[in-house]
């Protein structure tokens, strides 16, 4: 492809390096045949051949003898020139401001030679013809001159062709020479951008930064662009891509043993040898087990769009003070946790967070309803407001160093937790609704001297 690229380049500059000498060619003979014409123009309006040409207005005959009338003699003194009137003969019959020097006498071949070779330095000769006789105008330093050139138009016809055959094939190697140059210079970007065009179709997205890439410039730039924009669309895509498979595999994974229990009760319902009673409690377990299915699918789902921030947040201004205060009189009220202590204090009554009150309640109610399940009966629960966080804290079992960094993890169920039922996501799904809040959730705690949850934003 590069080399193609070149070879098109190059031809391309030897065509234009051809048509110019062509074009070149046609103007410089176009010239020539001009200034030929010119020049024959400027002959025939020189204005000693003028003057020449139109003297005979001024020469007269008497007894068959021209002479120059007054009116003439005017014009030769102020035209600067001399006058002589030559017979069939070739001899001076009538003259006028004659130059001592100059003949009396010309033949045939003297007046060519005067008229077309100007053997005469000092003047410029111009004839005339008036009723049969000559007349001969000189003119002394006269600037105008004559020039002889004798051509042979086959020999410079041969000449001439040789001359631009040579040009031709000079400028065509030097065209030649220049534009491999340059071609490879402007082709070798494109060459570039040709292959990470093809990089892109094999999805290689990656940036470069040419080296010298001139006029393309641009190009490579938003190339980088698009390289960068699908990028981040195949790790979006890919990533989808993952949760949904993940989403696949765990559901499949979670639903086997509620879906088999449920089965199992649902084979024991239809044996005619069992009472009433026993099918009362299957029916029982199978809607049990159902609505923990339904409770799994309910916390996968939220789970995984928080994590990949495709949960909308209905997010509004919140005094946190009384929103905690309020989660812990429902709390108590709750049967199951109406004789547990625990204690609410604030330290800033005017703390406002943006939030989405039903997933942020949901979160704190985790931490709190932890607090109490993993613990003794006889735990105490301390949910304090401060500045700038939440800090709910019980002095309970505590955690040790190594579940601490898996409290978080999906399913995970502490040595301390005992038989608890629930889908194994609550912590989870409580840290990531803070995270998906911009907020933090921290954890510390000792074995025996209880744990602390701090949510800051």
């Amino acid at each position: 492809m590069k080399w193609k690229l070149t070879a098109r380049y190059l031809i391309s500059i030897l065509s234009i390096v051809f048509i110019v000498i062509i074009v070149n060619t046609i103007i410089l003979f176009g010239l020539l045949i001009y200034q030929a014409s010119q020049n024959t123009g400027d002959s025939e309006n020189s204005s000693g051949e003028n003057f020449t040409r139109t003297f005979s207005q001024y020469l007269r005959l008497e007894d068959n003898q021209p002479f120059v009338t007054e009116e003439g003699e005017t014009a030769l003194e102020g035209f600067g020139a001399w006058l002589q009137i030559l017979d069939d003969n070739g001899n001076v019959i009538s003259s006028y401001q004659t130059p001592d020097h100059v003949a009396t006498n010309y033949t045939p071949m003297e007046l060519i030679h005067k008229y077309k070779y100007m053997d005469d330095e000092l003047h410029t000769y111009f004839i005339g013809e008036y009723e049969g006789y000559s007349y001969l105008i000189g003119v002394p330093d006269s600037n105008e001159k004559r020039e002889v050139f004798m051509l042979n138009p086959a020999a410079i016809m041969m000449y001439a062709s040789r001359f631009f055959g040579v040009i031709i094939i000079v400028d065509l190697i030097i065209a030649a020479v220049i534009g491999l140059l340059f071609s490879t210079i402007l082709t070798r970007p494109v060459n570039r951008i040709i292959e990470r065009i093809n990089a892109l179709k094999e999805r290689q997205f990656h940036t470069e930064k040419p080296k010298r890439p001139g006029i393309y410039k641009p190009v490579f730039a938003n190339l980088n662009n698009v390289s960068a924009t699908l990028q981040e669309q195949s790790k979006e895509r890919n990533k989808l891509e993952k949760m949904r498979n993940d989403w696949i595999r765990n559901v499949s994974h979670d639903i086997k043993t509620p879906l088999a229990s449920i089965r199992g009760y649902a084979e024991l319902l239809s044996d005619d040898n069992v009472s009433s009673r026993e099918r009362l409690k299957y029916a029982e377990v199978i809607e049990r087990q159902s609505l923990y299915m339904k409770e799994l699918l309910d916390d996968f789902n939220l789970t995984m769009r928080l994590r990949n921030q495709e949960m909308p947040l209905q997010r509004q201004d919140t005094n946190m003070e009384g929103f905690v205060r309020e989660m812990v009189i429902d709390l108590l009220n709750d049967p199951q946790f109406g004789s547990s202590q625990i204690h609410f204090h604030s330290e800033n009554s005017e703390l406002s967070w943006k939030i989405d009150q039903h997933l942020m309640k949901r979160a704190l109610l985790n931490f709190m309803y932890n607090a109490f399940i993993h613990n003794d009966e006889n735990v105490e629960v301390f949910v304090n407001i401060t500045e700038d966080a939440i800090t709910i804290h019980d002095n309970g079992k505590g955690i040790s160093p190594e579940e601490q960094t898996q409290v978080f993890d999906r399913y995970y169920r502490g040595t301390n937790t005992g038989n608890i039922r629930g889908t194994g996501l609550g912590m989870a799904i409580a840290r990531d609704i803070i995270v998906a809040h911009g907020g933090e959730v921290e954890l510390a705690g000792q074995v025996g001297k209880g744990t602390t949850i701090k949510i800051s934003f």
